[in-house]
């Protein structure tokens, strides 16, 4: 179904080409595996695949890619390749542009002109296969990371492609979730569907590959077939062990640098945060999880003013939230956001950096040494010029989170800060973290990598319908530590695993 043959490209502002010739084929009703490390090209080979580097991107482009025989240029741009292609992108948030998610879906449906009886029953079987039915009238902006791609999948599925390609697209999606996504493309697979999974962590679907793409810098480093692939990964790990001997957690004493008193939360008619109460000390390492929609980010947000309280009250560092501008208690709280493309605008990485540190008095030299400083911690030394467009997710990622270290806020509150980090990338980005907090820094992490909070969570807080249902400290308890064995059975059974809001 689709040839490429010496495919080589290069962004338009890019010294280093992101593909280096790639010569695959991926058969009609095959579902191919593509993974990597951060950076490796995945996304770039998916955009090309699609047909979006030669229709809407540009760039330099050599070699050759046809699709359905034809050379994907000859198509009539991607409205014609639409047609046979959908996507879902890594950055779900970015296809979601309607007020409510039934418009999100039906507006693709009337597009292709399929008439109303057909419309309404694509339309519920998809958003009761993705278990999205009741979101049906929420406006997308105030759904969570992986409600927002559960409406994104189940948009691209309701056109029914013979192509489907699906980029990070479970990243964010809880056990559960992953597990119900995986049976849905199991179907689909055996309904002839050709699909394309670009994962970091392709674990989760080596049951139903057939084959395993391992890009490294560009290139296509092997081509195996997954049990092949599960056993030169198991070898060729490597990546260093954790563990918390040698650190003690600091005491809690004096008052707490979060307090929420019976805070409440609202979008529209549906409670997003149901009378919860809180308290975080200097110093912690905190883990927020739960399922997709259980009020984990909602909450976060409440930390540095970008939503206030309906009702009930919360103090960070002494301030309050409801009353305090956004920009002075940005000086407190650093937000990495579960999306690092909604903290991303400007031309370079070292202008990303600049504007917040700008925006708080420090400039000139102090500014170059914070900036040089925080990218070295992320390891994104010597891409101060380049676009923030043009870095992987994971590099993104790092990115965001260089912009709020810069800043030395005294709290740092990661959304889900090893989206797009492959599991060496996370376990780096987890020792970074663990620096700052024996640097004096309070960090609360929004997750669902159980793998992460069992090795560097001291204090494990479960949100479950806009309440806290757990919160264990020191130790994984409960029901926290079943959805970890769950997990890690998953894990051992090769089906299932786990991988500041700027002033």
């Amino acid at each position: 179904m689709i040839e490429l043959r010496n495919f080589s490209y290069t962004y338009g502002t890019a010294e280093k080409p992101a593909l280096k010739n790639i010569t695959l084929d991926v058969r009609k009703g095959e579902l191919l595996l593509v993974t990597g490390h951060s950076a490796a090209g995945k996304t770039t080979l998916a955009l090309a695949m699609a047909g979006i580097l030669h229709h809407e991107l540009g760039g330099k482009i050599e070699g050759r890619l046809s699709f359905k025989n034809r050379d994907i240029k000859d198509f009539d741009g991607m409205k014609e390749l639409n047609r046979h292609t959908g996507m879902v992108f890594d950055d779900a948030e970015s296809q979601l542009i309607f007020t409510t998610v039934e418009e999100e879906i039906r507006s693709g449906l009337e597009n292709r002109g399929y008439p109303e009886k057909e419309i309404v029953r694509r339309l519920n079987e998809v958003m009761e296969l993705c278990e999205i039915s009741h979101l049906k009238q929420r406006a997308p902006h105030t759904l969570s990371g992986g409600q927002k791609q559960k409406v994104a999948l189940a948009a691209t599925l309701s056109l029914d492609t013979e192509l489907l390609i699906l980029d990070e697209a479970t990243a964010e999606l809880d056990t559960k979730a992953v597990r119900k996504v995986f049976s849905v493309l199991k179907r689909l697979k055996e309904a002839g569907k050709t699909i394309i999974i670009v994962d970091q962590n392709v674990e989760d679907f080596l049951e139903i590959g057939d084959r395993v793409a391992l890009l490294e810098k560009g290139e296509i480093k092997s081509l195996k077939n997954p049990a092949d692939f599960a056993a030169f990964s198991e070898d060729s790990a490597q990546f260093p062990k954790n563990s918390k001997q040698g650190y003690s957690r600091p005491q809690k004493e004096g008052q707490p640098v979060i307090s929420v008193k019976k805070l409440t939360q609202h979008y529209g008619e549906f409670t997003a945060l149901d009378n919860l109460d809180l308290e975080i000390y200097s110093g912690e390492l905190v883990a927020i999880i739960g399922e997709n929609g259980s009020g984990k980010t909602t909450l976060i947000k409440h930390f540095n003013g970008l939503l206030r309280p309906y009702s009930g009250n919360v103090t960070v560092n002494g301030l309050d939230t409801s009353r305090v501008p956004i920009n002075e208690l940005v000086k407190n709280t650093g937000l990495v956001f579960q999306n690092p493309d909604n903290m991303l605008f400007e031309d370079t990485v070292e202008a990303e950096i600049a504007f917040g540190l700008n925006n708080i008095g420090v400039t000139g030299s102090h500014a170059a040494e914070e900036i040089s400083r925080s990218l070295e911690l992320v390891n994104l030394k010597g891409k101060e010029k380049v676009f923030p467009r043009h870095l992987s997710r994971g590099e993104r990622q790092r990115l965001a989170v260089a912009c709020v270290i810069a800043m030395r806020p005294r709290l740092i509150v990661l959304d889900e800060p090893t989206t797009g980090l492959d599991a060496e990338e996370s376990d780096r980005m987890m020792q970074l973290m663990k620096r700052l907090q024996q640097e004096g820094h309070t960090l609360v992490m929004v997750t669902h990598n159980m793998q992460i909070v069992k090795n560097h969570a001291e204090r494990v807080i479960r949100m479950e319908s806009g309440k806290i249902v757990e919160d264990s400290e020191n130790r994984i308890q409960g029901s926290v530590q079943k959805e970890i064995k769950f997990a890690e059975e998953k894990c051992t059974e090769g089906k299932y695993a786990e991988g500041g809001v700027r002033a």
